[in-house]
């Protein structure tokens, strides 16, 4: 005979609606009890699917209110409208959760009551750590860690081919700014900046590389990172910053200082904004498919367990006259 409700919530010593709410992830639960009615059903081996079977399958999308809103990094939305589509694919209802880390994050996703969760950008590890342990589908993407899966660009890829791609123009002094190296991409795109040095037999001069301060708007703290470098004895003759709003920035501060781009100072970005695209002059930048990242992400979320742990999708460098005009 098939395992039923009723067996569960005997075997776990509880009601047939305290099971209930566990396998729907509905609130009202603490998590120990939640996990340990979810491990009681999975060893006796209820089908937890027949009870969920009439529900439509909800995921929760989590973006980080002050490293990755919407209005602070247009990246984020283009992800999101790629969720929205693999979600109307799939059947499953998305809904939104902008968050920090002192935000009662538990209790916020229990209003959402997920089946799944995909968590898009930065988090602080701890935010990560609290997630997993609700015992859910979680994917990442646009970040790593642990054993979490997750979709990113190929970070490390986009630095060198930016950075190569200014040394091949022929510049000399090719300069690096850069976010919080706390985030993935940032830290694996300053990677690839290296790896392009290092080839080129240019020894890598750490004056060049400079992170915007933090506890600024992404714009001001980039702002800051280009003046730094400007008032080097030897400024360099070359850009590349970690993100298109960086590089924005960069090209506001150059103008400012009565330097011409690309004659003066050449700056590629990264992302391929809009903004980027109608910039004067247009900024060099490294396209990565927004969407795909989010539409990859809903798949990776539902067929983790089937799918390698970390996967990348490829960037392509779209040249503009930021660097050869």
């Amino acid at each position: 005979m098939p395992v039923t409700i009723r067996d569960v919530a005997e075997a776990s010593g509880v009601s047939i609606s305290t099971v209930s709410r566990a396998l729907k992830n509905q609130r009202g639960l603490s998590d120990e009890t939640r996990r340990m009615i979810r491990q009681v059903a999975r060893d006796i081996g209820y089908n937890a699917a027949r009870l969920r079977g009439a529900k439509a399958k909800q995921l929760a999308f989590m973006v980080h209110r002050q490293h990755s809103h919407f209005s602070t990094n247009p990246f984020f939305s283009d992800v999101l409208h790629g969720v929205e589509e693999a979600c109307r694919r799939f059947g499953i209802v998305p809904t939104l959760l902008t968050c920090g880390p002192t935000d009662p994050i538990r209790e916020q996703l229990r209003m959402h009551e997920p089946d799944m969760i995909l968590a898009a950008g930065y988090f602080e590890s701890e935010v990560l750590d609290m997630v997993a342990g609700l015992d859910l589908p979680i994917a990442l993407i646009d970040f790593s860690q642990g054993d979490l899966p997750s979709v990113n660009p190929d970070n490390a890829v986009g630095g060198y081919m930016a950075t190569r791609h200014l040394l091949d123009m022929g510049r000399k002094r090719v300069a690096y700014i850069s976010g919080s190296l706390a985030h993935v991409s940032i830290l694996e795109r300053a990677q690839g900046y290296r790896r392009a040095l290092f080839e080129a037999g240019i020894l890598a001069d750490p004056e060049l590389e400079v992170v915007a301060p933090t506890g600024q708007l992404h714009d001001l703290g980039a702002s800051a990172a280009m003046q730094q470098l400007l008032r080097l004895r030897k400024p360099p003759d070359a850009v590349f910053a970690y993100n298109d709003a960086a590089a924005l920035a960069a090209l506001r501060t150059c103008r400012q200082a009565g330097l011409s781009v690309p004659g003066d100072i050449a700056i590629v970005g990264f992302d391929d904004t809009l903004a980027a695209a109608q910039a004067d002059p247009p900024i060099t930048t490294l396209r990565v498919d927004r969407q795909e990242l989010g539409r990859f992400g809903v798949e990776l979320v539902l067929q983790g367990a089937s799918m390698p742990r970390l996967n990348t999708l490829p960037v392509e460098l779209i040249v503009r006259a930021s660097t050869s005009g």
